[in-house]
């Protein structure tokens, strides 16, 4: 088998990979049907900022316990009651827009709800493929799973624009809610006794402050969780960017702000593909893609024309891919087996809980100035942050500032037993919303 997909040499992550692509292709119809359906409702920049954010402040709230969650119960257990809480709420707000009774507070509520799906799924998740895959293929997995994804942007933005300007928003969203029926057969078609399943954490005093603890005494690790708060917060809100550019600084309508998405994605599956070939993965890969993806963003936002902005969106979707990649797999390898589930989570809050503060400030921007400055700022906070991470904890650790921007991060050396026994993955994001 290719070294690129040596990971599905797994039953267990072939059916996994196999309901994701489905699921996550029923995400992206929904993310374009949702923005799409604030438009049609609101005309208003800040009213998608404030779905947006309220979509993912439970994970700012709540990735903590989430963790905890992770930690102490079966994950495969765990991953089922979220794909239904958040299936259910789809179809609820699909059903209000077929009926046209959808208000813009329904849209409101309900993307809070889906958050708090969201918010205990995407750790439990991190911390699930190494469970199927093994800690040697764990960087495979982390690609393949970030390709599956993005294969899914390809075809769902631009298939959601076709759909909506025939059948509607309504009907779009509702065929999401039934795409979340292929995860959850995945995982009742798995065989738990090939899943190398470590033991379940204790309940003890104090867990989640002790995940914290952990994770501040890494500076290699916290250097690229600021870099990631930052490039999460400003600069990843591609969904809300994208569809103000399409829709106030090109004119477009809902099948050319799909087709943008769909672009967006050929980065990011080029992005992904590499990831999976990649053996090894090191801290400066992250900085030096954090950088990258925010001059990109920022170079994005100064496109004069729709093509043009289309033909830089590649660049933005691989730098954006890479670092995410990247950061997950350092991460992951660089943590004990009885944390992971905790610290993934702490990962997952500063990944996606600075967007309830971002996505506001930037729709706002958008609103206020121009389409085009929701880009070029956001993009020039992401660089401002990185540095200043950089800066920061390349100096607590004591070390000089190099042309090198990071170093080699430090990996625990487990011993054989807890390596056989340890595992967990991370995909950028399937079914995030």
């Amino acid at each position: 088998m290719s070294p690129t997909f040596r990971a599905f040499k797994v039953r267990n992550f072939r059916l996994y990979a196999s309901g994701a692509i489905i699921s996550n292709t029923g995400t992206w119809m929904q993310r374009v049907a949702q923005d799409w359906l604030v438009l049609e409702l609101t005309h208003s920049g800040t009213a998608l900022g404030i779905v947006t954010g309220l979509q993912f402040l439970p994970a700012l709230l709540l990735s903590p316990y989430a963790g905890l969650v992770a930690d102490r119960f079966p994950k495969r257990r765990v991953l089922t009651v979220t794909q239904m809480a958040m299936g259910s709420v789809a179809l609820v707000l699909g059903t209000l827009a077929v009926t046209g009774v959808v208000q813009t507070w329904h849209v409101y509520a309900l993307a809070f709800l889906f958050g708090i799906g969201t918010a205990f799924d995407a750790p439990t998740r991190q911390a699930f493929v190494v469970e199927m895959v093994g800690k040697d293929d764990l960087q495979n997995a982390v690609g393949l799973n970030s390709a599956s994804f993005n294969a899914a942007r390809l075809i769902g933005p631009g298939l959601a624009g076709l759909l909506i300007a025939w059948i509607g928003t309504g009907p779009v969203i509702i065929i999401n809610g039934f795409s979340y029926a292929a995860v959850i057969l995945s995982l009742w078609l798995m065989v738990p006794d090939e899943l190398h399943t470590p033991k379940m954490a204790g309940r003890e005093k104090g867990m989640i402050r002790d995940g914290m603890r952990y994770l501040w005494r890494r500076p290699d690790l916290m250097m690229v969780l600021v870099a990631v708060f930052f490039a999460g917060t400003f600069g990843l809100n591609f969904q809300m960017t994208s569809a103000l550019m399409a829709t106030s600084a090109f004119h477009k309508g809902a099948g050319e702000y799909g087709i943008l998405g769909s672009i967006l994605a050929i980065g990011s599956l080029v992005g992904a593909l590499l990831a999976a070939r990649r053996v090894r993965t090191r801290g400066r890969l992250v900085i030096g893609a954090a950088l990258a993806f925010g001059v990109m963003d920022v170079v994005s936002g100064l496109m004069p024309t729709y093509l043009s902005f289309a033909a830089v969106l590649p660049l933005v979707g691989f730098t954006a891919l890479t670092m995410l990649t990247a950061a997950n797999a350092t991460m992951q390898l660089g943590i004990e087996p009885t944390m992971r589930g905790r610290v993934m989570a702490l990962y997952m809050t500063v990944l996606m809980g600075g967007t309830p503060l971002g996505s506001p400030f930037i729709g706002w921007i958008g609103q206020e100035f121009g389409a085009r400055w929701s880009l070029v700022v956001g993009g020039g906070l992401t660089i401002l942050g990185t540095v200043g991470s950089v800066l920061y904890f390349s100096r607590r650790q004591g070390l000089a500032i190099r042309p090198r921007l990071l170093p080699r991060p430090r990996l625990e050396v487990l011993p054989q037993s807890e390596l056989l026994a340890d595992k967990a993955t991370v995909d950028t994001n399937p079914k995030v919303a």
